[in-house]
């Protein structure tokens, strides 16, 4: 299909993963062969995530692993750009992130009763109310600031929708009556940063992934173009509301040049 007019003057591509590029362990149909073809024809490509479950490192392999042309300076996560402001603060931390996510905040000092920080990732099924209840104390009682990894709702598991990290993050906020420093999609400098490190003006940025909210109309209001693709966590609904993708495609697939 041709692409959008709204497109025609975008020279690079920013792709979100779960649900955009890949399902779990699958890449979706005609994926790869996009971002080749993109890459081929001269379009700069990234790949931004919110997902708290993989270091910026895995997530490079893993993208490698299902075909894709992938390298850590094109990665674009929560985990690793808010490590790197820790660093850069000397800043102590106390971490609700996995596992696998840890190795970005190397070198960050952890502190679990006295941090400068409290860090929220997405935990799944591992989030327990005395965590949770901790990390309230640690704000409202001894003046932790709260850092936030991205403020996603849920996202497409291989069966079903599941929270992330947005609405544990938005209940501390709630409860605190603080506001979470947000590393991540939908925080505007997230964008940013992203358009900087292409050395590009955002109107020559497209972002694609498969949330309305979170994904087009974020980076919309950050300048970039928006692509909605109908994979992923996508409904019909999506397209009721109040956000006008610039683009509504039914897979990666057909952003083929």
């Amino acid at each position: 299909m041709p692409w959008p007019e709204a497109l025609r003057n975008v020279r690079a591509f920013v792709f979100d993963l779960d649900g955009t590029l890949y399902q779990g362990e699958h890449a979706l149909p005609g994926a790869v062969a996009t971002v080749r073809a993109l890459q081929q024809a001269g379009y700069a490509v990234c790949f931004a995530t919110n997902t708290t479950s993989k270091s910026r490192r895995q997530l490079v392999e893993k993208l490698r692993r299902l075909g894709f042309e992938a390298s850590a300076d094109r990665v674009f996560s929560p985990p690793a750009l808010a490590g790197a402001f820790l660093r850069a603060q000397g800043a102590s931390a106390y971490l609700l992130v996995p596992e696998a996510a840890l190795e970005d905040f190397a070198g960050v000092r952890l502190d679990d009763h006295h941090p400068d920080y409290v860090v929220v990732g997405d935990l799944g099924p591992a989030w327990t109310f005395e965590q949770l209840n901790h990390a309230f104390h640690l704000i409202l009682e001894h003046g932790a600031r709260l850092i936030g990894l991205g403020r996603t709702r849920y996202w497409q598991t291989d069966a079903e929708l599941q929270l992330d990290a947005g609405p544990f993050i938005a209940a501390l906020e709630y409860a605190t009556g603080r506001e979470a420093m947000i590393f991540g999609k939908p925080d505007r400098r997230f964008f940013e940063q992203i358009c900087a490190a292409l050395a590009l003006p955002p109107g020559q940025v497209a972002m694609v992934g498969d949330d309305i909210r979170t994904d087009v109309e974020a980076a919309m209001q950050a300048g970039l173009r928006g692509v909605l693709v109908r994979t992923g966590k996508f409904r019909l609904s999506d397209l009721e509301g109040p956000v006008r993708p610039d683009a509504v495609v039914d897979s990666v697939a057909d952003l083929r040049p």
